[in-house]
């Protein structure tokens, strides 16, 4: 018993091979995988083509026949509709209006198919394979090149009623800031890759204004190089400028959390990318910005956690949307 997922990001896609049901232990479940590009610029038709043939391919050099395949689960970034199973221009896949992803590979496979937003599929491969395992009310925020969040609520995956649920990213957090998700003072603004890249800009020009020195800013064109691994590995350093940035980053993730727990009364939130590789740094200021800003009784029953199923998340998202 066979089974693909189909990862579509806007700078590359994974064709993933999966073997057997996807339970607990998921110890040797994904057999092969197969990455490349995305090249929006080339049109989806174009992309949506090579993910077909990287499917056979992957399948072709596993010795499986598609007659072998049970379903095919699907991530994408939104907006989306997983009802009908057709992806409706994301910003990062600017021509895919109206796309009938489902439609298109059931039709070429054979076999079930099913559509879910990344924030979402990543929620459930967290709860059911990670860090979420054992809960059922807890948040998944993706915290990486932006800021989306996937709500398992009550033991099942809320998607809202036309899968808008989770847009989190798109909560002002302050009347001015770094813009993310079309808005200045976003969350996403704020704590996503992009948000630090713009904050990190920000804050460089006003580091050269008043003569401030950073291991960031030693040539005069390092300001367009800034982006969020960059400061990272300068905060590890100590330096003040990317630790400026990170502590900013880090007070209004903690507002977010706040919102977010006191809305949504969840057991934890899970934060993936940019904070698993940073919790060290991140979890003190948090913590304050909570104790100061969620109520007493829903903070205490919420736990902040990282993400469990690190670079293979996708992987897990794009399969585990099927079982």
């Amino acid at each position: 018993m066979y089974s693909l997922g189909v990862d579509i990001g806007g700078t590359k896609c994974a064709v993933i091979l999966g073997k057997g049901e996807l339970s607990e232990n998921i110890d040797g479940f994904i057999k092969d995988k197969i990455k490349f590009p995305t090249n929006v610029s080339r049109g989806w038709q174009a992309v949506v083509a090579e993910i077909i043939e990287k499917c056979y391919e992957l399948i072709g050099r596993n010795g499986i026949d598609k007659s072998e395949l049970i379903g095919i689960g699907i991530s994408c970034g939104g907006p989306l509709n997983s009802k009908t199973g057709t992806i409706h221009c994301p910003p990062n896949l600017p021509d895919w209006d109206n796309v009938p992803i489902v439609d298109i590979l059931s039709r070429e496979f054979g076999v079930k198919c099913v559509l879910h937003n990344d924030a979402n599929a990543c929620a459930v491969a967290e709860w059911r394979f990670g860090a979420g395992r054992g809960y059922d009310n807890m948040v998944f925020l993706t915290f990486g090149t932006g800021m989306g969040a996937g709500l398992i609520l009550d033991g099942r995956l809320y998607s809202g009623t036309n899968d808008g649920a989770g847009e989190v990213g798109h909560i002002r957090l302050a009347e001015d800031g770094p813009a993310g998700y079309g808005k200045r003072g976003s969350f996403e603004g704020f704590c996503s890759g992009g948000g630090i890249r713009n904050l990190a800009r920000i804050t460089a020009e006003e580091y050269l204004k008043n003569g401030k020195k950073s291991i960031l800013l030693e040539n005069d064109d390092d300001i367009g190089r800034l982006d969020a691994k960059s400061v990272a590995d300068a905060m590890h350093k100590g330096d003040a400028m990317a630790c400026e940035i990170y502590e900013k980053c880090a007070e209004y993730l903690g507002r977010g959390l706040a919102i977010l727990i006191d809305i949504l009364n969840p057991q934890a939130i899970i934060i993936g990318s940019i904070f698993e590789r940073n919790k060290e740094f991140f979890m003190p200021v948090i913590e304050d910005v909570i104790k100061r800003e969620a109520l007493t009784c829903n903070r205490e029953v919420c736990k902040i956690l990282p993400a469990a199923l690190g670079d293979n998340i996708g992987d897990y998202a794009a399969l585990g949307v099927l079982f």
